[in-house]
């Protein structure tokens, strides 16, 4: 018996910033309300989230554009919005199922 080596039909760009974004939204959940590292959080959040979005366009999987889309508005660092405490919590919550998700789901062809 040999063994067949076979290339998926797809691949998933998204994976590895979907779990970046995922696990840097677990983390950054313990420096809500710290000015300086949430701005950190706010730039490294916003820019995954465009990166995402980009692997979404790609792939032409357009309903992922909206969830996405609000992720890199909700931390947009350039123009902040701010939440209360309970609010951004909720939001990190959401926003990792979201990254995950998407990151699991976005497939390209080859």
């Amino acid at each position: 018996m040999s063994a067949r080596q076979t290339t998926p039909d797809f691949t998933r760009p998204a994976l590895a910033p979907g779990l970046l974004g995922a696990i840097a939204l677990v983390a950054f959940l313990a420096v809500i309300g710290d000015d300086g590292w949430f701005t950190v959080a706010r730039f490294v959040i916003a820019i995954l989230a465009l990166i995402m979005l980009v692997f979404a366009v790609q792939a032409k999987q357009w309903w992922w554009l909206p969830p996405l889309a609000a992720i890199a508005v909700l931390w947009n660092p350039v123009l902040p919005i701010d939440l209360p405490l309970v609010g951004w919590q909720i939001a990190h919550g959401v926003g990792a199922i979201v990254f995950v998700a998407s990151g699991l789901l976005i497939k390209v062809h080859r």
